[in-house]
């Protein structure tokens, strides 16, 4: 047996579609990871993007194992779901009464989603999930109440 024979044939291997749709998936990332950056949050602009190619990745690594098989995938997906919830949680934090982290963790969450949604090609999806995170992150905080003192 050649031991050449174990390796993956170079032009079979995806390397282009890979890069598009962790790119894209990074981008998206990196635009909540901002807002999260500049507000001085616990995750910014190298969580977010590392997540949400991370959920990507789990949902493209996995495509030749489940490929024919919505059961297998969807186990995928739930397990990726799971991760962002356990994720997220870390971002809660409780002080003196007062709970802290909740945006930031619905941030890590969508921005998980959105991952996914790039991994199984539904741009479309991760675009719109994209967009409500970042108007909800960068419009809505006008309407948030100010602390007192």
């Amino acid at each position: 047996m050649d031991p050449f024979d174990l390796l993956p044939n170079i032009r079979q291997l995806a390397f282009l579609p890979h890069i598009r749709d962790l790119s894209i998936a990074y981008a998206m990332a990196f635009l909540i990871g901002w807002n999260r950056e500049q507000e001085d949050r616990s995750a910014g602009v190298r969580t977010f993007p590392l997540v949400a190619i991370a959920a990507c990745g789990f949902i493209q690594a996995t495509e030749g194992i489940t490929r024919g098989e919505p059961e297998a995938m969807a186990r995928i997906v739930e397990g990726v779901i799971t991760g962002m919830g356990f994720i997220g949680g870390g971002a809660i934090l409780k002080d003196h009464g007062e709970v802290h982290g909740t945006a930031t963790a619905a941030s890590l969450w969508a921005t998980g989603a959105m991952g996914v949604s790039v991994g199984l090609a539904a741009y479309d999806v991760a675009a719109v999930i994209c967009l409500f995170a970042v108007l909800t992150l960068y419009v809505m905080k006008r309407f948030k109440p100010k602390p007192p003192g």
